[in-house]
């Protein structure tokens, strides 16, 4: 499967037979579900109906799955508890199924990508892996979770270490680009053209005879040296969990291609390391009203940086995540919703070097590095900026698939969005509803985090385990 984000690591875990079965005298709060988890306590979760199972549950997913799983870990966690997984694991290797994890990078995905010093939006534990938590990780390293929360480095050296420590790095192939996933029928296969990515391994190449059609997966993988070696593989199902970092969005305004104008929030800790912006600069424009652009506006205060804020949402509005954040947990956040709050260009407050523009958008960047903003009545204002950061999400790349993914979606007129137009699955498989054999994970099915992209996982190790045939009765 494509991406080797904590998507990707947590589905080879249990592909490659780590059971997990509801732990014998262990008592979980929700007391229907301990009723339910009673009734087949021989029976593996993975075998077991997820959809019984996760009838009633409720939390901060819209995925069943993803809430089932997460509460047979973290029991009661969103209460502020500590309870105990009601899960066991057994490693049953009989039941393990042949399978390899295609990503760009080393294990972790987009983690190795944000700055290591960032610290994540959720808790600590929610951050780990089935059956090696977090936390215990950290004391092995004599760290503590500063204010319950983590690094975005400390998470990437975790899933790292998860990959090794539970025996996974046969299946992982790094150093990947996958160029194209098409259906093709299993005669026109000719087999010395394929260049088979797992050594010594038939087991991929063992087609179900039933099965007419298989995908086809091309692509190229990068030496040591820097060059691209073609490969390309077949398999009877794809998963994709290559999450959403790839391609920032962009506003689609005169002048965003210009060279001050930047998508990614290391440009700003470029600038900052370079010296090339400071306290007599001119603004930095920051637009958007998520936790990138507050972590841009974080980054700036603590430099002193002079900053305008141009979103398009009321400050009060309740889609805006500032809203959605418990203050005592979040403080840093909770800061910045109320400089967005107190100081808008309306009206001076307390904090010098930055304006709030609320339900302002911009119209066009100048070469001259003035941009022009517009406000909700249709007036325009003038600004003189030193650089401008664009930091409104991103977009997934489905380059590689037919039509760039667009028929998979809920929406198939519009491209895929992990907020707003996810891959269509069925919530109990992660099947795509419109391509069989083809799955989705993660953000491409609309779980957007850590604590949640594991319960895709076990659905489709689930569906998976029924496909070979590799459930006991």
């Amino acid at each position: 499967f494509l991406g080797n984000g904590p998507s990707g690591i947590c589905l080879s875990y249990l592909l490659s037979g780590y059971t997990p079965y509801f732990k014998r005298g262990s008592l979980h709060p929700h007391p229907i579900l301990q009723r339910k988890l009673e009734e087949t306590p021989d029976v593996s979760i993975l075998d077991q109906d997820l959809e019984y199972l996760s009838e009633g549950l409720e939390g901060r997913s819209h995925s069943p799955v993803a809430l089932l799983f997460d509460t047979l870990q973290r029991p009661d966690t969103d209460f502020g508890g500590t309870a105990e997984s009601v899960l066991t694991w057994w490693h049953e290797t009989d039941r393990a199924i042949p399978h390899l994890v295609l990503g760009r990078n080393t294990p972790g995905g987009a983690w190795h990508s944000i700055e290591g010093s960032m610290v994540t939006l959720s808790r600590g534990e929610w951050m780990g892996l089935p059956d090696l938590p977090f936390k215990d990780w950290l004391k092995q390293k004599r760290r503590g979770l500063r204010n319950n929360r983590a690094t975005a480095e400390d998470i990437a050296q975790y899933y790292q270490y998860y990959v090794m420590k539970k025996g996974l790095q046969k299946n992982f192939r790094c150093g990947t680009v996958v160029t194209s996933v098409r259906k093709v029928s299993t005669e026109s296969i000719s087999n010395h053209a394929q260049k088979n990515l797992q050594e010594n391994s038939d087991s991929l190449w063992n087609f179900n005879e039933n099965s007419m059609e298989v995908f086809q997966v091309d692509g190229f993988f990068k030496t040591v040296k820097g060059d691209k070696e073609p490969f390309s593989i077949c398999a009877e199902n794809v998963v994709l969990a290559t999450g959403t970092y790839d391609s920032p969005t962009w506003l689609g305004v005169k002048g965003e291609n210009l060279s001050y104008v930047h998508h990614k929030l290391s440009a700003l800790e470029e600038a900052v390391r370079n010296n090339s912006i400071g306290i007599m600069s001119d603004p930095v424009l920051i637009v958007g009203a998520g936790l990138t652009a507050a972590d841009a506006i974080l980054l700036a205060h603590h430099c002193n940086i002079p900053v305008i804020h141009v979103f398009r949402r009321r400050v009060s509005d309740p889609g805006l995540i500032f809203n959605q954040l418990p203050k005592l947990m979040y403080p840093e956040y909770h800061k910045v919703h109320q400089m967005m709050k107190e100081q808008s260009a309306a009206c001076a407050g307390p904090y010098e070097c930055y304006v709030s523009l609320p339900e302002h958008h911009v119209l066009s960047f100048g070469k001259d590095k003035k941009c022009i903003l517009q406000d909700k009545n249709g007036y325009q204002k003038i600004y003189k900026i030193s650089m401008a950061l664009v930091l409104t999400g991103s977009n997934p790349n489905l380059s590689f698939l037919p039509n760039n993914g667009l028929d998979l979606a809920m929406d198939s007129d519009q491209p895929v969005n992990p907020k707003r137009n996810p891959i269509d699955v069925d919530p109990f498989t992660y099947e795509c509803t419109q391509e069989k054999g083809l799955y989705a994970l993660g953000p491409l099915a609309g779980d957007n985090f850590v604590r949640f992209v594991q319960g895709g996982a076990l659905a489709v190790a689930s569906s998976l385990l029924k496909k070979a045939n590799k459930n006991p009765p």
